[in-house]
């Protein structure tokens, strides 16, 4: 995905290979940096880009629907489960598919916001659920 970002009074365009991933690879004017959020929380939000002459951006809060309420995976659109990945005890690690969800006929990969173990599962496959319904508990 690609943003327009501004910082002091020049604005960049910066591409976004894949948000899910740990470090985000984010090009800037044809430079690669490596950029890490700022919290575990991913949400929906404008893309705000702190940086300092010399080093690298550090973003936070990325667009990609996917939340992470306290311990708590939600779900970031309504559809059916139509497979999980994981259990109780798994290691994930950030980027990590861990379900798949459906709707309007397209298959969505859900992945992983954090590094962490599985707590709980909240849904089965085949089980219809809404938007921010809780899916994947982590540990603390």
């Amino acid at each position: 995905m690609k943003y327009n970002i501004k910082i002091g009074e020049k604005t960049f365009e910066v591409e976004i290979e894949d948000v899910n991933k740990r470090p985000i690879i984010a090009r800037v004017d044809g430079q690669e940096f490596e950029v890490t959020p700022e919290t575990d929380t991913i949400q929906n939000a404008a893309l705000p880009i702190q940086t300092t002459l010399g080093q690298k951006p550090v973003v936070g809060g990325l667009q990609t629907g996917v939340n992470l309420t306290g311990n708590m995976m939600v779900a970031p659109l309504p559809g059916t489960v139509i497979e999980i990945f994981i259990k109780p005890g798994d290691k994930v690690e950030a980027g990590q598919v861990v379900l798949i969800i459906e709707a309007m006929k397209m298959k969505n990969s859900i992945r992983s916001v954090r590094d962490g173990v599985v707590a709980t599962v909240q849904v089965s496959a085949g089980q219809t659920v809404s938007h921010k319904q809780a899916l994947v508990e982590f540990e603390k």
